[in-house]
């Protein structure tokens, strides 16, 4: 099998010949023979393209860093995907205007401002310029406003949304991608097939926000208290999140090149919500992108790191058919548990935690591994990968034990 054939009977079942091992690379700072170099300077931190459009990046990444990733992994026998983000649409008759706030009147840090003029009115979103070193490799702060950034949120002055009386306006704002927004991924995706087809990749498109917009739009407090105490305006601010979603995994599920539609849902667990509200709101929300994607013969997958064993159930009756992640350490999610939970029935992605590498020694983390692969591998729908994601102080030495000793088990 090569990795999309394989990774394709992991999301369905079908029979790999073994449980795949992949890792996102969120900064991920690689050994250098396994670095290449571009415009003259050495590609050391590694990224995906699943950040495009919600992540500044201290250097610049494109396609072909991406293609130069897959051939890397793949030289170590390592699986790995191609992601893809669908964009979004915006009215026309939208217009914004940035400014800069100077320190003063109680406040350290300057203030970024964008005001939006809409057919329903305007809104204001203001957020601190913090302008902290993160240290090599990590995301940045953006010099001026994106409509969605996690950075927005413990920074926001004023989030965007801050009442029922700017729901409307939302709209306005995040919808459905357009003829452009069509025509550009179209194009994106004809070069991303190819290499797909050629190097035999899987393909997963990041399709939707559903929750997670709307903490980046009100901030976490704003909107927990909306749904709670104005339940009517966030079920309308959800259904224009659900509309644009929706938009944009058709455009994701009808391309040839996609193979499954992904949704982000890191702020969407029981940490924040009580299960009578994503009841009401967020599962019906999935079931609807789920549809879409099975209408045009794809899988649909779902992020959630925390709340899995409480939620997972609801996931499976909406239509998800990968499930990341089994996390052990954040989410204290046993493989075994999650097995006798869900073995079989959903792809579970995960097994293995990041954090666990820094100190780990080779010993340790094989351990990780084994029990993992002993606990899920014989489901047929398991994939390995370290939660979430390997990071600029991801310990190359760590990866590479994960890599002996899953080519040990397999």
């Amino acid at each position: 099998m090569n990795s999309k054939e394989r990774i394709l009977s992991a999301w369905t079942g079908s029979g790999y010949d073994y449980p795949p091992l992949t890792a996102w690379c969120f900064g991920f700072r690689a050994p250098p023979h396994l670095c290449w170099r571009k415009n003259g300077r050495e590609v050391s931190h590694w990224y995906t393209l699943r950040l495009e459009h919600i992540h500044t990046l201290p250097e610049p990444w494109d396609l072909e860093d991406d293609f130069n990733r897959v051939r890397a992994w793949q030289s170590l026998g390592v699986d790995d995907l191609l992601d893809v983000s669908v964009p979004w649409g915006m009215d026309p008759e939208v217009h914004w205007k940035d400014s800069e706030l100077p320190p003063g009147g109680g406040e350290a840090y300057p203030v970024l401002v964008r005001e939006y003029e809409t057919p329903c009115g305007r809104l204001r979103h203001a957020v601190r310029r913090t302008g902290e070193d993160l240290g090599e490799g990590w995301v940045v702060q953006p010099f001026q406003v994106p409509l969605f950034e996690d950075f927005n949120i413990p920074r926001g002055i004023q989030h965007l949304v801050r009442g029922p009386e700017h729901v409307p306006a939302l709209g306005h704002l995040y919808r459905a991608p357009g003829p452009a927004e069509r025509k550009a991924f179209q194009a994106h995706m004809q070069r991303v097939a190819a290499f797909a087809r050629e190097q035999g990749v899987a393909v997963q498109a990041w399709s939707a926000f559903g929750m997670d917009a709307a903490v980046w739009l009100m901030g976490v407090e704003g909107a927990i208290f909306l749904a709670m105490d104005q339940p009517e305006a966030f079920a309308e601010l959800f259904q224009i999140l659900t509309r644009a979603d929706s938009g944009r995994t058709e455009l994701a599920a009808a391309d040839p090149g996609v193979d499954l539609v992904v949704e982000r849902g890191w702020y969407s667990s029981t940490d924040l919500w009580s299960p009578a509200i994503l009841d009401r709101h967020l599962f019906p929300h999935i079931a609807t992108l789920a549809g879409i994607a099975h209408r045009h013969g794809k899988k649909f997958g779902y992020v959630m790191t925390t709340g899995v064993a409480a939620l997972g159930e609801r996931l499976i009756e909406a239509g998800v058919d990968v499930l990341y992640f089994v996390d052990p350490v954040q989410d204290g999610l046993a493989v075994e548990k999650a097995r006798e939970l869900f073995g079989g029935r959903v792809t579970l992605v995960g097994g293995i935690n990041s954090t666990r590498f820094a100190g780990g020694t080779p010993e340790s983390i094989g351990r990780d591994v084994r029990r993992a692969l002993e606990a899920l591998a014989s489901t047929g729908r398991f994939i390995l990968q370290p939660v979430d994601a390997l990071h600029p102080d991801t310990p190359w030495q760590g990866v590479e034990a994960v890599i002996e000793a899953w080519k040990g088990c397999r």
